[in-house]
């Protein structure tokens, strides 16, 4: 039988004990006629048979359980339909969104709003877009966003999704990872599509596959790509504040401790799980663990921070409880944390005052102007100088107009060129240029 890939993983919400786990075989077109589409919802003390079977139309990439109500799960799958279940009516999915209404690429992402029905999600793809959808009504989206960061809207420029993050505190504001390297932060609530894409942060090499918020500091998040885990903050859009060096091997998922705001795990594709501990040591990381010997491909921490779920390329999920020393908050721990975080992103600010200086030089230089004096200038005032300077060309080619109609018939202006207009700005004055008519030039010649 085809091996399949454990994409995501789910705890229950108030009982660790149960683990929701979606299988789906993500290669182009390596599906097989035998390999099942069935996704499976374990029992923790039972690993050999799983205690509930989910069925949907297409392979699972996305799987989660409704924090309101646990006997509901939402999925996204391989062929973009969203479906939910509730396990008390069994297996088969209660409603599923229709081919046309959803994705047209896997659903990497689905995550459950925090609405007063407790039936309201949301969902991102490689095609480019957000969708909200009510799972009471699953026949079309109640919303779409297109991730096109020239903010045209346009499907054909946006960046595919691979990754979705929200976090409850913050209820309209979330953020997507791309495939192109690139973290979109959005605001559901703007006026217009264009505005709910607020910022990009970019410096992966290549997709997203892990985003999340620390849980302890909402606006410090982490992002997992090509060989790097970045940490982020929200203040700084040009670099992130910390990174890990490259790793040998391809890092694949990653997430925060839910109880400790220094620490955080990554995966990899040679089958290794990493726990790094920044306050205890930043080049490396603080424990090293050899999972399993094929790529370790999704990741999810228990609430208690106790338990962490890892899940293979080849299915296989491994629960591995995390020690004391790395589940337990240490004395002072969100104080230093805290100071290292605003150190480093007053650091990296600096960095891109510093940058933009340096820019601003070399566009001074080129141009001519004096290099202090741009320097000196607040963007307010520098915003006035440019409008007047427009506002005077503009005032230079009317009044050039209003000569020429005003000349008598017969009698031609020649045309300034552009580059005259634009001295009129500089200096004050266009040149004059006057010919006398037909007749004046006849009466000229001999």
């Amino acid at each position: 039988m085809t091996k399949r890939t454990a994409t995501h993983l789910s705890w229950h919400p108030d009982r660790c004990k149960k683990l929701a786990v979606a299988y789906c075989r993500l290669e182009f077109q390596q599906n097989t006629e035998d390999m099942s589409f069935d996704s499976y919802i374990w029992d923790l003390e039972n690993p050999n048979k799983p205690e509930l079977v989910l069925k949907p139309s297409s392979p699972l990439v996305s799987l989660e359980y409704n924090p309101k109500d646990t006997h509901v799960l939402v999925g996204g799958c391989y062929n973009g339909q969203m479906a939910y279940w509730d396990t008390r009516k069994g297996g088969l999915p209660v409603e599923v969104s229709t081919v046309e209404a959803g994705h047209r690429d896997p659903v990497y992402g689905a995550i459950w709003l925090q609405s007063k029905t407790g039936t309201e999600c949301f969902s991102a793809s490689t095609d480019g877009q957000v969708l909200w959808w009510d799972i009471r009504k699953l026949s079309k989206p109640t919303e779409t966003l297109i991730l096109d960061i020239t903010r045209e809207g346009l499907l054909e420029k946006a960046l595919g999704a691979s990754t979705l993050e929200f976090e409850p505190t913050m209820p309209t504001k979330f953020m997507v990872g791309t495939e192109q390297g690139i973290v979109i932060a959005c605001n559901r609530k703007a006026k217009t599509p264009p505005e709910k894409i607020t910022g990009t942060y970019s410096g992966h090499h290549g997709p997203i596959y892990a985003l999340a918020r620390n849980p302890f500091f909402p606006k410090i998040f982490l992002t997992v790509g090509d060989w790097t885990a970045r940490i982020w903050s929200e203040e700084t859009k040009e670099s992130s504040i910390m990174w890990t060096k490259y790793q040998l091997s391809y890092l694949t998922n990653g997430c925060w401790s839910t109880t400790r705001p220094s620490v955080f795990f990554t995966t990899k594709m040679d089958g290794t799980l990493d726990v790094w501990d920044f306050l205890f040591k930043q080049k490396d990381p603080s424990l090293s663990l050899k999972v399993c010997d094929e790529p370790l491909f999704s990741l999810r921490l228990q609430d208690n921070g106790c338990v962490v779920g890892c899940g293979s390329k080849l299915g296989t999920v491994t629960l591995l409880e995390i020690s004391s020393g790395l589940s337990t908050l240490q004395r002072n721990e969100k104080n230093l944390a805290n100071a290292m975080f605003e150190r480093e992103t007053k650091r990296e600010k600096i960095l891109e005052a510093r940058h933009r200086e340096m820019q601003l030089k070399e566009l001074a230089r080129s141009e001519g102007l004096d290099v202090e004096k741009v320097l000196k200038e607040s963007p307010q005032e520098a915003l006035d100088r440019a409008q007047k300077e427009f506002f005077e060309v503009i005032e230079a080619e009317l009044q050039r107009r209003a000569r020429a109609e005003t000349q008598q018939p017969g009698t031609k202006v020649k045309e300034h060129t552009e580059e005259e207009v634009v001295a009129q700005g500089e200096e004050g004055e266009l040149p004059k240029y006057e010919e006398e008519d037909e007749e004046k030039d006849a009466a000229k010649e001999p």
